[in-house]
């Protein structure tokens, strides 16, 4: 996930962890790509009608279901 893009005579790619990437293209281009990568998964989203979609089965109001997430212990990797 890109946090910003410094252009400075390169074009950098800063991610939300702190790693940097130099690429070729300019902030332009990757704007560009961005948008159309966006544009394209909103485009494949409305093509999915109800009927595609499996039904979801919600439990009963009264039924409060509580699954529990794995976890690991601290320090683990």
């Amino acid at each position: 996930m890109i946090e910003r893009i410094e252009c400075t005579p390169d074009t950098i790619l800063v991610l939300l962890d702190g790693t940097r990437y130099i690429v070729n293209e300019s902030l332009d281009e990757i704007v560009a790509l961005i948008q159309d990568h966006r544009a394209a998964i909103v485009a494949r989203s409305l093509n999915i009608s109800a009927t595609d979609a499996a039904p979801v089965e919600r439990p009963a109001d009264d039924d409060n279901v509580i699954v529990p997430l794995p976890t690991r212990p601290r320090g683990e990797k």
